[in-house]
């Protein structure tokens, strides 16, 4: 019997693997052959401090000095820049004081980004505060860290069914049944699933589609050094990745758990919404794919004991911020099953408590 089973081997589940295995056995099972191969794998990859509720930014701050410095640190200089036309200055200027950017004179940015077109952008926004972070670094740290302390990972262990017994839970799955004290829910959009099956009460999580294109380099520039772009109120953004530009509509469809890919009528419209503020048109899709953001009613993380089941512990509700808040928030997960008193403030760790959508 484990002390810890993990249902999930994205960043939340890999990231709790390395906070308990210094409490206790680890088993992690992960229904795919490798880690973080849904949301995980296919995340845009930022760090950017204010992005989210303030739950959210919470966990982003605490989460900030190890991202710099863990394991030589995972971030890369970036920077962030929100674009904006006569049609969104309302929205630009809403995002320009809930981001604390600041206003940059077109020149200047054209001179950082030269495909911006001066015809069509009428406003510029700026911080140097937001970073790329190398996920797959993340992940292998935190499984390395897990790994060193006697974890158990297993790959094409997709879990069949879940029963209490006398001293925990036994979980039966592809790769064998599995008895453990405490079993922590860190599946992803699939995280409701896994409570029906061991008879916890739902959180009501809402799985939704975002969908991404590669495209070649714009006009032949090198934009490796460019920031990261945006429109108002997160229609599309644009990031420079491996010499290419990854295009995104933003898009958020509300999907149910699956392998997703990317509609080409929702990236056509994105890619649109991009091509509207640039010189250069997009003339090739190179690729194109899909992951799930999936949220909580209240679109806050969802980190604490389930009321209604001891001995169950979520870990999901992650949307588009599991990167970003992991160190913080396997530390919490870590923290409360520890019984320990969290490091972050008593009014967050609430905020983020599954209590509360309790009967």
């Amino acid at each position: 019997m484990s002390d810890f089973l993990i249902i999930g081997g994205g960043i939340a589940g890999i990231s709790a693997a390395a906070r308990l295995s210094h409490l206790g056995q680890v088993n992690v099972l992960e229904a795919e052959d490798g880690l973080g191969y849904h949301a995980s794998g296919r995340s845009a990859a930022m760090f950017e401090e204010t992005y989210g509720l303030p739950s959210t930014i919470a966990l982003n701050r605490a989460s900030k000095d190890y991202h710099m410095t863990a394991n030589g640190g995972v971030l890369s200089d970036r920077g962030l820049m929100l674009v904006g036309a006569a049609a969104t200055r309302e929205a630009f200027a809403y995002d320009m004081r809930a981001m604390a950017m600041h206003p940059m004179p077109l020149d200047d940015a054209r001179a950082m980004v030269p495909i911006l077109d001066p015809a069509k952008v009428t406003e510029v926004g700026y911080h140097a505060e937001a970073w790329d972070i190398d996920t797959d670094l993340l992940i292998q740290n935190f499984a390395r860290d897990a790994r060193r302390n006697g974890a158990i990972i297993h790959l094409k262990a997709r879990v069949a069914d879940i029963h209490r017994t006398a001293t925990g839970w036994a979980v039966d799955s592809e790769a064998g049944p599995h008895e453990t004290r405490l079993l922590i829910n860190a599946a992803g959009a699939w995280a409701d699933h896994i409570a029906h099956l061991a008879g916890v009460g739902p959180i009501r999580l809402q799985p939704y589609r975002r969908s991404m294109a590669r495209i070649p380099a714009p006009g032949g520039h090198d934009v490796r050094a460019w920031p990261m772009l945006f429109g108002p109120g997160e229609t599309w953004y644009a990031k420079p990745d491996a010499g290419k530009l990854l295009v995104s509509p933003a898009d958020e469809d509300p999907v149910e758990p699956h392998d997703a890919w990317a509609d080409d009528m929702v990236l056509a419209e994105g890619l649109a919404r991009y091509e509207a503020h640039v010189t250069e048109p997009v003339t090739r899709v190179e690729h194109s794919w899909a992951g799930l953001r999936s949220f909580a009613p209240d679109r806050q993380l969802v980190i604490g004991f389930a009321a209604d089941a001891p001995g169950f512990f979520w870990l999901a509700g992650q949307g588009g911020y599991g990167m970003q808040t992991s160190p913080a928030a396997s530390q919490l997960a870590a923290d409360l099953i520890a019984g320990r008193p969290p490091e972050l403030d008593p009014a967050t760790v609430a905020a983020l408590s599954p209590h509360r959508f309790a009967a």
